[in-house]
C-alpha cells in the first residue's frame, strides 16, 4: 500500500468553503481517476495556526504503478484546477510513503 500524503495550509478566510469544494469535489475527482482506492483528512494539532489551520490528506493506492499513473498524468491538472480556484491562499507540500506493517 502506497500513501500519497498532500499536506496544506489554509488561509483561515477560506477554510470553510475549501474543506467544503475538498470533500464534495476535490477528493471524489482523484478517487475517480482510478488510482486510489479511498482518502483521508486529518487535521494537524499542535501546529501554528497562527496564518491559518493545517491539513493532511492521505490517498491511499494499492500500488506504486498506481501512485505513479496518478502523478505523470493527472496531477498536473488537479494541480492546476486548485491554483486556479484558490491562488495563493494556501501552501501545499507533498509526500509519498509505504506502509510497513
Amino acid at each position: 500500500m502506497i500513501i500519497y500524503n498532500v499536506t496544506i495550509k489554509v488561509q483561515e478566510s477560506i477554510k470553510a468553503e475549501w474543506l467544503t469544494w475538498l470533500k464534495a469535489e476535490h477528493i471524489p475527482e482523484v478517487i475517480a481517476t482510478g488510482c486510489f482506492t479511498h482518502a483521508v483528512i486529518l487535521q494537524l494539532l499542535e501546529v501554528d495556526t497562527s496564518e491559518g489551520p493545517t491539513y493532511a490528506i492521505q490517498y491511499h493506492a494499492e500500488s506504486k504503478g498506481l501512485y505513479n499513473n496518478y502523478i505523470e498524468n493527472h496531477a498536473p491538472g488537479m494541480r492546476r484546477k486548485s491554483f486556479d480556484k484558490w491562488g495563493d491562499r494556501f501552501i501545499a507540500f507533498r509526500s509519498v510513503m509505504q506502509v510497513v506493517n
